[in-house]
């Protein structure tokens, strides 16, 4: 996957080190997403902003532990940029691990971490197979967007399913248009309008080369 030189914006799997950062380039990317503001409903932001900082941390941890991929865009040694997946392989949605939902609960309460379950749930009875996986976060840092940068991190993560042969594919849910036209711009295909909770959107999916 890591076929450039250091001299040019590449992708590559994370360490330990870099979660770090990755959480503070997926916490900025998301701090306006509709559907967290509902999840994690309060009337508080700074205690909305505790919650998914929480959020976004155990997710990482979890996705860390479990050996999902965990891909970085870098230029040079500066990570830019971060696409996480989670593969058929962890059990998701209403077959979350008990000690995930009990940090989610700590970190965020109990409906909030019913609304993760959901909404994890709700895309994977959507998908079609159970051996797809989905791209949990994807993010840039703020000044690295409008660059080009959005479509060759989506385009490394393809890269990667096309080369993992147990994967039909990956599924994301996407409630803002302009992603959602990158992302079909970049190969994904309309599956089905969805609304999680009352956050309109719709699930896009990628068909891995292996199964076109």
């Amino acid at each position: 996957m890591d076929e450039q030189t250091n001299d040019q914006p590449r992708a590559v799997y994370l360490t330990a080190e870099d979660l770090r950062v990755a959480a503070s380039i997926i916490y900025n990317a998301y701090h306006d997403d509709p559907f967290f503001i509902e999840a994690l409903a309060t009337a508080n932001k700074a205690n909305y902003e505790q919650k998914l900082r929480a959020a976004i941390r155990e997710e990482l941890t979890e996705l860390w532990q479990q050996e999902q991929p965990l891909i970085g865009w870098f230029e040079g040694k500066r990570l830019i940029g971060v696409a996480c997946v989670i593969t058929h392989q962890v059990p998701l949605g209403e077959s979350r691990y008990w000690h995930w939902r009990l940090k989610m609960v700590l970190g965020t309460g109990w409906s909030s971490t019913q609304a993760f379950i959901k909404k994890e749930h709700t895309i994977l009875e959507s998908l079609p197979s159970k051996q797809y996986g989905i791209l949990q976060f994807i993010a840039l840092s703020p000044n690295e967007q409008r660059k080009g940068n959005g479509a060759k991190l989506i385009q490394a993560v393809l890269s990667w399913c096309d080369e993992q042969l147990e994967l039909d594919g990956i599924g994301v849910f996407v409630n803002n248009d302009k992603h959602a036209a990158l992302f079909i711009g970049e190969g994904f295909g309309q599956l089905s309008d969805q609304t999680i909770g009352s956050v309109d959107g719709e699930i896009l999916i990628y068909q891995s080369k292996s199964e076109q």
